[in-house]
């Protein structure tokens, strides 16, 4: 399937770029280089809109636009976080820095408790990376890592539920801006009775949010019956389960049986989180749709876009 193009107008809101200015970058300094509609409307990436985020950062960080237009994206990302450096970084890495310097300065902040550093890296990571790259490299490494250093003794609940909060209130409000309504397709997302780890499904959040779904998002361990009725209610296309923690709960089973009667055939299941493979005979069963990474969700959502 072809990848998802947006309209000018939705890309101004992503970039924090006018639509004029970035019509000039594309005419004059051939910046992007959009496809076009039938009716020859400007349709862009989503890799042309982390260009032009990117582009905007360095240029008000003073770099001339006739000199980085054509700057791969690699030396881009390096540029802004050299505008932007991450904080809680050793001042000689914060030129340049990678994903996993990032992660590594998040786990810092995460075992400080320390809420507005953490809020800055992500936010400088979502500069430097674009939302899906935000999500895919810093933030789902990042919660696997604090996931098993929980597990292991490394860091404690409170570390994890801490980290779990910033993460999804940063989510959720770099998302206000660009909240379907209207026609677009709906997704209900949560996590199944006795599941009480949250960062999944945000993330399931997040991803949906930025391909245009409408997301009603109900939090964690619900009834499935409650999930139903919500997805009945708002007419949903799809409902997003994550699955994390514990992969052995005896109940959970019957619960998931219980969201695939509850619901009408024409809403699918989508399922995924590091627990979800110990449940697989019943999402078999149930003809759960499983996803085993972002990419790979972004690619069921992008096809679910369209009914049939």
């Amino acid at each position: 399937m072809s990848e998802v193009q947006h309209s000018i107008k939705i890309v101004a809101r992503k970039s924090g770029l006018s639509a004029h200015v970035i019509r000039v970058w594309e005419r004059r300094y051939d910046a992007v280089s959009p496809d076009r509609s039938d009716t020859n409307r400007r349709r862009y990436s989503d890799a042309e809109i982390e260009r032009l985020t990117l582009l905007r950062a360095a240029t008000h960080a003073g770099h001339s636009i006739g000199n980085i237009a054509k700057l791969p994206l690699e030396k881009l990302r390096e540029l802004a976080f050299e505008a932007t450096p991450s904080a809680g970084l050793p001042a000689s890495k914060r030129g340049g820095a990678t994903a996993t310097q990032a992660i590594a300065a998040s786990i810092g902040a995460i075992e400080k408790l320390n809420s507005t550093e953490l809020g800055e890296i992500l936010g400088r990571s979502a500069v430097a990376f674009g939302q899906h790259g935000l999500l895919e490299k810093i933030i789902a490494p990042l919660a696997q890592q604090v996931g098993e250093l929980w597990r292991s003794g490394t860091i404690t609940a409170a570390h994890e539920h801490f980290a779990s909060a910033v993460i999804r209130d940063f989510l959720v409000q770099n998302s206000k801006s660009y909240a379907a309504h209207g026609p677009a397709p709906v997704l209900v997302v949560g996590t199944p009775a006795g599941q009480l780890h949250e960062l999944g499904a945000v993330m399931v959040a997040a991803a949906a949010n930025d391909l245009g779904w409408r997301v009603i998002y109900l939090g964690t361990s619900l009834p499935a019956v409650e999930i139903a009725g919500a997805a009945i209610q708002n007419k949903a296309r799809a409902v997003a389960m994550s699955i994390v923690y514990p992969d052995d709960d005896p109940n959970l089973a019957q619960e998931l049986e219980s969201l695939r009667k509850h619901l009408p055939p024409e809403i699918k299941i989508i399922t995924g989180g590091r627990a979800a493979e110990s449940y697989n005979s019943t999402l078999e069963k149930m003809k759960a749709i499983r996803t085993k990474g972002l990419s790979e969700l972004y690619r069921i959502l992008d096809q679910l876009r369209v009914p049939g």
